[in-house]
């Protein structure tokens, strides 16, 4: 069996952990949204693929959810009395991987190789796939004007209203070329719960890419990041009510739909089970322990197959 997964930060990567734990590390391979990389400080910073790289590593902050865990300080606080941009902050150790990564790219690696090489050097034994070598890069629109995600999401923390969002440069992408490999005999493809407007859709927006995923032949299973009217992680209530969506388990799945085969709700939105656009399942989406994330993963691929099966 083989599986790839879609995801983006901090919710996403708690399913993808469940993913990887369960599988064996040929069976799955994971798709990351890119369009919340940035240049910082000369550096190229890839949000998304270094929270998912940390949590499959075991590195990972448990209390921050994102950055590494035991982290020091030292080069911030440097920088601030340099009067340096501090409004991103750069642990000592995290630090590290983002100067290997903009090295490597410099020397002419791609992103996706990049990627590869940093990933086994941290122990990470399955794929972690940048949805294009290409850069792409998310504009929020507010009523002030596009910010780059960066800055609404960490230096602005979400404050301003929410009126869009734009993907620069995604017209001119590629998928990366890696994609294609993992697609090829797919068993199922897993939505991790992602914001769908600034996780997912930029890897949706990659010309191509969406079409390869239902090229693919495969049933493709989103898991809801909205339960019972909240965000799983991050703003997407907060961005579903700004653009006049109500923030529901519902309202994302009529996002997908026409793109999905399945959708798994919450067990706080059961009401909804058999009421939507395509096929449904209940379970326990609010992973807390490691054990929770262990459970939604063999939940969500039982569905998968199932739908594979046609029996469910």
């Amino acid at each position: 069996m083989h599986y790839v997964a879609l995801t983006g930060g901090i919710g996403g990567a708690k399913l993808a952990l469940g993913l990887a734990r369960i599988l064996a590390a040929d069976e799955i391979a994971f798709v990351v949204n890119t369009g919340d990389d940035f240049e910082h400080l000369g550096l190229h910073i890839s949000p998304d693929m270094d929270t998912l790289t940390y949590t499959l590593a075991g590195l990972s902050n448990p209390e921050a959810g994102w950055g590494r865990k035991d982290e020091s300080w030292q080069f911030m606080a440097a920088l601030d009395e340099l009067g340096g941009e501090t409004w991103f902050r750069l642990g000592d150790r995290d630090l590290a991987l983002h100067v290997t990564r903009t090295g490597m790219l410099k020397e002419g690696a791609t992103l996706t190789q990049a990627t590869r090489r940093i990933a086994a050097s941290l122990g990470v034994r399955q794929p972690i796939i940048p949805m294009s070598d290409d850069p792409v890069r998310t504009q929020v629109h507010t009523a002030s004007g596009p910010m780059a995600f960066q800055h609404y999401f960490v230096r602005d923390r979400c404050e301003p209203a929410v009126t869009g969002f734009e993907f620069a440069g995604a017209e001119d992408a590629v998928p990366s070329p890696e994609l294609a490999t993992h697609l090829d005999g797919c068993d199922g493809i897993v939505i991790c719960p992602s914001n769908p407007f600034v996780s997912v859709d930029p890897i949706l927006a990659v010309p191509g890419l969406e079409e390869a995923l239902k090229a693919s032949g495969a049933p493709l299973v989103a898991v809801s990041p909205i339960v019972g009217g909240a965000a799983i992680k991050g703003p997407t209530a907060k961005m579903m009510g700004e653009l006049g969506v109500p923030a529901t388990a519902d309202q994302v799945a009529e996002h997908y739909a026409g793109f999905i085969d399945g959708f798994i709700l919450d067990q706080q939105d059961a009401a909804l089970d058999g009421t939507l656009a395509m096929p449904t399942r209940v379970a326990q989406s609010l992973m807390v322990t490691l054990e929770d994330r262990e459970r939604l993963a063999a939940e969500t691929l039982d569905f998968v197959n199932a739908l594979r099966k046609g029996t469910d």
